[in-house]
């Protein structure tokens, strides 16, 4: 077990009404498992996922990564944690423009002070078809290739776990299809476990196992 999530709430007050964000949620999730998060808009799934991944604090509850209660740690031990055992993959590619494909990619590992592995980032690289842009910047790679490359930077810091918010959103019909599975891929031969947020059904079918959010509620 990986992941072990155990009655988590957060509400909001929108200044009308208390929105129930998450809902006394309750989730346990394998190493190496992917599982699609899916729900209409307003759901609740990117409050969801911001809170495992420690980008929030809750109301109340707990999310056990790797056996570490995430929220009794400190605002800074939660930073160092996030960096060591949780990727993120955002529907905004979000690299840095200034840096090249490699850079970006290692930029994390650099960061937490760690010895980058070139062998696994070139072994990435080929994976995810790359390896002939290592020194392109951003702005000369189409959506794509854009996307690629934040995969890649989740997977290179070996993480326990991956989380992805709608990483095919800004992607068209073609490109979606070759970055998931490439993402699927990817993470089947590094051994990594994946959540994935989607409301796109087609996608959704490619996990191991599919978690249905309502009103933030798992239903």
């Amino acid at each position: 077990m990986i992941l072990e999530i155990n009655d988590l709430v957060k509400h909001y007050d929108d200044g009308k009404e208390i929105v129930k964000a998450v809902d006394h949620v309750n989730l346990v999730v394998n190493k190496g498992e992917f599982v699609a998060i899916v729900g209409k808009s307003g759901s609740g799934k990117s409050t969801l996922l911001n809170l495992m991944g420690g980008l929030d604090r809750p109301d109340s509850g707990e999310v056990i990564i790797s056996g570490e209660n995430i929220f009794q740690l400190k605002d800074d031990q939660l930073a160092a944690f996030r960096r060591q055992k949780i990727g993120f993959i955002f529907q905004s590619y979000n690299l840095i423009p200034s840096l090249n494909v490699w850079e970006n990619i290692v930029l994390p590992i650099g960061l937490d002070n760690r010895k980058v592995n070139v062998n696994l980032v070139e072994g990435i690289l080929e994976t995810i078809g790359l390896q002939d842009r290592k020194h392109s910047l951003p702005s000369e790679l189409s959506g794509g290739q854009q996307q690629r490359v934040a995969i890649a930077r989740a997977i290179a810091a070996e993480p326990a776990i991956i989380l992805a918010d709608e990483p095919t959103g800004n992607l068209d019909t073609k490109t979606e299809l070759e970055v998931m599975s490439l993402l699927k891929n990817s993470v089947d031969k590094f051994g990594q476990t994946l959540l994935l947020i989607t409301h796109d059904e087609s996608i959704a079918q490619m996990a191991d196992s599919i978690v249905h959010i309502e009103d933030g509620r798992v239903v």
